[in-house]
């Protein structure tokens, strides 16, 4: 039984699909961190880069977006054969200084901005519409009236024009689609109208981008409940969906406390994740890609050695799916499975790991395993992920997750005291931290001996180990700073 909980009851606003009991995806909405896609804008082209064959975009955002050749509506509605358009730069299409509408169809990452496309989409109930689209193309889980709505968009439509059927469109009439695109228009029009008024690069259409994958998300199920925290909310989405049961929940404790899914949550923020018969996968996410690490752990298995490693395989690979989508990782993904050496076990590891990606709405491609048994994927990236919508890089490690040793420091400050070894004090107040000053104690009196002077220590407590000659001096006085006897 599916189970979709959606907390709006503060600023943040979040909503969780639990499936089985079993927790599957995690959104986050904050104003901070809101998502852009969708979003469309009033441009100015920046740069033209042919080399990339792209054109940088001032949106009005922080970062000017990325917008490739490809997803222009001048490449596009070129009437030239593709073969022809390919070997054309991205300069014959556009030049600096144009104004143009582009949608976000990838969220800024990291040092990048986002990405744009110059092929404008309006999303209604059952057709999406693409001013500028110039195809007619039909929901991947529609089956038997593919060619039918074909048929039907080609002849609504017109030269220049896209359409995209829904899954909903199956249950409407074409006089209810005609009605709808004839909307879709009208809409588009006022959004032309509105970048004419724009002097400046500027956002013209921004979606209620939350509540928008509430809806989504519950289209997907076919059955089950959703839970809200916001009778308003609950209301809406009852009107939208009266064959599905909705419930409001008024409860003090949070609610996503009350479903479990606060814990679920920390345990998606670990770098382990133990697996139910005692193995144990490691996450490493890198800005380049995530590199996932299968351990048997505690578990040694009843039967042959190999019997262990193909039943921990299978558990990681439909748990590595799972927090994939509960993390929301994209980008590239190497898996290291424990080692296989019959090739006919990597092939069942495998299509396990596809099986499991067919129920993620977002598109994976399974590369296959490389001569180092690594398994390479690659996951379409929109939006930041779980970690990084909810984490900073750490102030003292610095993001790389370790930091100097003690020894580290202690062998630096000893190096540094010797440069000084031929000067005329009697001794050095160092100030540093409790770790550091027992790394360098069992050699202290070596180090005196080089240096012809003393050592005191002023003890601090740090998160990261450190030193600061605080001194030079006579030996009474560094001693009574130190407060030590003399």
């Amino acid at each position: 039984m599916d189970k979709l909980i959606v907390n709006t009851a503060s600023i943040e606003k979040r909503f969780a699909l639990v499936r089985n009991n079993i927790v599957e995806e995690i959104i986050f909405d904050r104003p901070e961190q809101r998502s852009l896609v969708g979003n469309i804008y009033f441009g100015t082209v920046t740069k033209v880069l042919p080399g990339m064959n792209a054109a940088f975009i001032d949106i009005g955002e922080e970062k000017n977006a990325y917008l490739h050749r490809d997803v222009l509506a001048a490449y596009v509605l070129s009437p030239e054969r593709s073969i022809d358009k390919e070997k054309k730069s991205v300069s014959t299409f556009v030049h600096q200084g144009e104004k143009l509408l582009v949608q976000v169809d990838k969220d800024a990452t990291g040092p990048k901005g986002p990405r744009v496309t110059g092929i404008i989409e309006i999303t209604g109930d059952n057709l999406i519409y693409m001013p500028k689209g110039r195809y007619v193309a039909v929901s991947k889980k529609i089956v038997d009236e593919k060619e039918h709505l074909r048929s039907v968009g080609m002849k609504l439509k017109s030269e220049d024009e896209g359409l995209i059927f829904r899954t909903s469109s199956t249950s409407a009439t074409q006089e209810e689609m005609e009605n709808e695109l004839n909307s879709l228009r009208s809409q588009y029009a006022k959004l032309l109208e509105k970048a004419g008024t724009l002097k400046k690069p500027g956002i013209i259409y921004q979606k209620d981008t939350f509540t928008q994958m509430v809806l989504d998300s519950i289209t997907q199920m076919s059955s089950g409940e959703v839970i809200i925290d916001d009778l308003s909310l609950k209301n809406f989405i009852t009107n939208k969906n009266p064959n599905i049961k909705i419930t409001y929940y008024n409860g003090k404790e949070n609610i996503f406390s009350h479903h479990r899914i606060e814990h679920e949550i920390d345990k998606a923020l670990k770098r382990i994740v133990w697996l139910d018969n005692g193995a144990y996968l490691i996450f490493d996410e890198t800005e380049a890609l995530t590199i996932i690490d299968v351990n048997t752990g505690k578990f040694s298995g009843k039967n042959d050695y190999q019997d262990t490693i193909v039943k921990t395989n299978t558990l990681a690979a439909i748990e590595i799916a799972r927090q994939l989508k509960l993390r929301d990782v994209g980008g590239i993904v190497l898996i290291d499975f424990i080692n296989m050496q019959n090739d006919k076990d990597k092939r069942y590891i495998q299509e396990t790991i596809e099986k499991e990606f067919q129920k993620d709405k977002t598109r994976t491609k399974i590369i296959g395993f490389t001569s180092l048994g690594i398994l390479q994927l690659t996951r379409k990236k929109t939006k930041v992920s779980l970690s990084e919508a909810l984490q900073v890089k750490c102030a003292v490690c610095d993001g790389t997750g370790r930091i100097l040793s003690a020894e580290t420091i202690a062998f630096r400050l000893e190096r540094e005291l010797l440069e000084h070894r031929n000067s005329d004090a009697e001794a050095v107040l160092i100030e540093t931290t409790i770790e550091v000053k027992e790394a360098i104690e069992p050699h202290l009196e070596m180090v005196e001996e080089w240096l012809h002077f003393k050592v005191y220590f002023s003890i601090q407590s740090s998160a990261t180990h450190y030193y600061v000659v605080k001194q030079f001096g006579n030996h009474d006085e560094i001693a009574q700073k130190a407060g030590e006897p003399y």
